[in-house]
């Protein structure tokens, strides 16, 4: 028998037995596809944190914000000193009534807040946009960490605001999710394996007749084991699946949705490219295969002293 005429009969037998043990197999199923699906949010989540960070640090800015007092020499004095920096690539003031402008087309609901004070309760300020490249060179870092104490030294100046700040922030949140991701799906896949393996040491059992016959009349083990390993293999592939099918209905859902929330856009930002669905699908097989091999011990095949093993005869 050529090996795609034995693959075919380990895919029929495979089939066969999901279809007559429906129920536990749709156990183990289910088992992969929570495990997967929880661990698909992770990656998305982690995914789509990391390209939001890198557009927002491609965009990053320095913020000075102006002491409301200040001296417009003094404003010219720090303009030179903004615009000289060699990673600076333009610098613009904004206005208090500009601030106030943003203010209220970001935060709607919160416009109220700027009413009723006596004067401009947002200051002026200086944004100035950054040339990543230049700036995190390890030879410019401490000339840039020296610009900085320099302006927040500058009389005109109330405070200064950097972006980079809370976006280290976001990458160690990231981490963190990530961390977190990794031992959940990790938890969960053991259960998810432990599962499967017992489906097919049951459903072995349940042959056990019919594998002592095999190994009475000379079948080789591969030949014996082969349908078991095919149908935990499948169990992986259909839970990985059935995991992005759901996955993705989610996500299109919340996309369909409007959903403005902060977790709503992290979630709808992109769904997960062709790489991190192979490696759900490949991780889902590899636990169905694993679950089936761990569970075919000898004991679980039909070896028992009513029919003994004749092959090594």
């Amino acid at each position: 028998m050529s090996f795609a005429q034995a693959f075919a009969y380990f895919f029929q037998e495979a089939c066969q037995s999901l279809v007559r043990s429906w129920k536990v197999s749709l156990l183990a199923v289910l088992t992969i596809t929570v495990s997967l699906f929880l661990g698909g949010v992770f990656l998305l989540v982690s995914g789509n944190l990391e390209t939001m960070i890198s557009r927002w640090r491609a965009e990053s800015k320095i913020v000075v914000y102006l002491e409301a007092g200040a001296a417009d020499a003094d404003h010219g004095s720090l303009l030179g000193t903004l615009r000289e920096a060699p990673w600076a690539t333009g610098v613009e003031l904004v206005s208090s009534a500009t601030a106030r402008q943003r203010f209220r087309h970001a935060f709607p609901s919160l416009a109220d807040l700027l009413e009723g004070w006596g004067e401009e309760p947002l200051p002026s300020s200086f944004e100035v946009s950054l040339d990543l490249a230049r700036m995190e060179r390890g030879m410019a870092q401490g000339a840039f960490t020296a610009w900085i104490e320099r302006i927040r030294a500058d009389p005109a100046v109330s405070m200064v605001d950097d972006d980079r700040d809370w976006l280290e922030q976001l990458e160690a949140v990231v981490l963190v999710i990530q961390g977190l991701g990794m031992v959940l799906g990790a938890i969960l896949l053991a259960t998810a394996v432990f599962t499967i393996s017992s489906v097919i040491r049951l459903t072995a059992y349940l042959y056990r007749d019919e594998i002592a016959v095999m190994r009475m009349v000379g079948a080789t083990e591969f030949f014996i084991r082969g349908p078991f390993y095919l149908e935990g293999f499948l169990q992986g592939i259909v839970g990985s699946l059935a995991a992005v099918g759901a996955l993705f209905g989610a996500f299109r859902f919340l996309v369909e949705r409007g959903e403005s929330s902060a977790l709503a856009s992290v979630l709808t930002a992109q769904f997960l490219g062709p790489a991190e669905i192979a490696l759900l699908v490949g991780v889902g097989a590899l636990a169905g295969m694993i679950g089936a091999v761990t569970s075919l011990r000898k004991e679980s095949l039909g070896q028992t002293a009513e029919y003994p093993d004749w092959s090594s005869a």
